[in-house]
């Protein structure tokens, strides 16, 4: 059965909400720079002797079966993920948060999470921007079985409610947590994204359930998996929209934890950063860069971006990598063809340190970035290959820096580092959903100030 003409409702309700949106992305703003802060202040104030903090990072293909009624119900998606579990703030895949008020019973956190937009290609403006963001409450019983529950809501204030029930078994080396609960949906929320703006289905109920975990492999190897499904609240059922009444999807990957063969260390010696860093578009590719033929871009675009960076382990399979979490802050300057707008970022980056008489630094970090407003060197790289821009898409950061206190023979700058950076956004060569299916992207060619304190 395919998906046909409106049924009779009348016309599609209007939920384009600006004030709405605007609100959505201060509070986008709001949490990631409460996410720094939260880091930034907790590197400052715990003891020196804390125990190593437990952070992650993934990768996966995720095979989604959706039940509309389309000739092709299923999409896959290759998903970078990243972990971190602080003393407030935590990262978990697809998700995040920070821990506002509570205990060892219950918490009420500020969470984010990201709703991949499983349907028909054809309902491109309904699949697009699936980040949510509302109050979550997590309540622990005696026995270890944990409710929870979340109040979210999309950029243009669509609502729902997640209800349910998980539990964690297993330890460090294997890890399995089921979950089964129940997602209550607004009427816009669900005449949007399960009425496709077509059809008034009203507000309703789909129960949902899915299985997740992670066995240790070797070192700090593990496997990860996810199974799960739903099945349609009672109006969608009766939907010509659908086909079937129950969609599910299944994950699995590979990621980097701590190693639970270790007794877990005291935290990394090495100290918190922060970063200054401007640089310049560029319509080269990221190959063309790393082989030194890098053009320049005719308009002369420019960014001037702030990173913190949080440590998280001084090794990585035995091998001496300073690891840090480094949210951070972009900013586009206006120019001839571009508005000013701001860019956000959050990623997991690595450092090699070749302790020469001068010492060099390589660096590498991956993660996501969001843009509020799509760059003119993103925009026109996209379309000229038929691509719609994605405000969402993977970060990547090349870097190589040099010790300045090492270079000038200066002791007081030995904690200040020079260095050179690729700026990276991109859709992972049409990979993933998320990313909205797209291959291309931006790079700018970056100088940086780094000061560790």
């Amino acid at each position: 059965m395919r998906i046909g003409a409106r049924q009779g409702h009348g016309p599609p309700k209007a939920y384009s909400r600006r004030g709405s949106r605007r609100r959505h992305r201060v509070a986008k703003l709001a949490w990631l720079a409460l996410l720094a802060g939260t880091a930034s202040a907790g590197a400052q104030e715990v003891p020196p002797m804390r125990p190593e903090q437990r952070w992650g990072i993934g990768i996966g293909l995720r095979y989604a079966h959706f039940p509309f009624a389309v000739p092709d119900q299923s999409a896959t998606d290759l998903v970078p993920l990243l972990f971190y579990e602080g003393e407030r703030v935590f990262l978990r895949g697809m998700e995040g948060g920070v821990g506002l008020f509570g205990n060892a019973r219950w918490r009420l956190n500020a969470y984010m999470r990201y709703r991949f937009p499983d349907g028909p290609s054809t309902a491109d403006e309904v699949r697009r921007d699936a980040w949510d963001i509302g109050p979550q409450l997590r309540y622990t019983f005696d026995d270890g079985l944990e409710l929870r529950s979340e109040l979210l809501s999309d950029g243009d204030g669509r609502t729902y409610l997640d209800v349910g029930v998980e539990r964690r078994f297993g330890d460090d080396h294997a890890r399995f947590e089921p979950y089964v609960g129940a997602r209550i949906k607004s009427a816009a929320f669900n005449d949007w994204y399960f009425g496709l703006a077509r059809e008034e289905l009203g507000a309703g109920i789909d129960v949902r359930a899915h299985l997740q975990g992670r066995l240790h492999l070797a070192g700090n190897l593990f496997l990860i998996g996810r199974v799960g499904g739903y099945y349609l609240d009672h109006d969608a059922r009766k939907s010509p929209l659908f086909e079937d009444d129950v969609g599910w999807e299944a994950f699995a990957g590979v990621a980097f934890f701590n190693d639970p063969g270790r007794r877990r260390k005291d935290a990394p010696a090495f100290s918190p950063y922060w970063r200054l860093a401007h640089g310049w578009a560029t319509p080269s590719t990221l190959g063309q860069i790393l082989t030194g033929d890098s053009e320049e871009d005719e308009f002369n675009n420019q960014l001037t971006s702030f990173f913190y960076g949080h440590p998280l382990s001084d090794e990585l399979f035995g091998l001496p990598l300073d690891i840090y979490l480094t949210p951070g802050l972009v900013v586009h300057h206006g120019s001839d063809v571009q508005d000013r707008s701001f860019e956000y970022v959050i990623a997991i980056k690595a450092y090699y340190t070749a302790k020469w008489p001068v010492r060099l630094r390589f660096g590498v970090a991956e993660g996501f970035s969001y843009v509020r407003q799509v760059t003119y060197i993103e925009r026109t790289n996209l379309e000229d290959k038929g691509n719609t821009p994605s405000r969402l898409l993977n970060y990547l950061d090349l870097s190589i820096d040099v010790n300045v206190g090492d270079l000038l023979g200066a002791r007081p700058a030995k904690r200040l580092w020079l260095g050179y950076g690729i700026h990276h956004r991109s859709g992972i060569f049409e990979s993933g959903s998320q990313f909205g299916d797209i291959r291309g992207g931006s790079n700018y060619n970056t100088v940086y100030l780094q000061w560790h304190f």
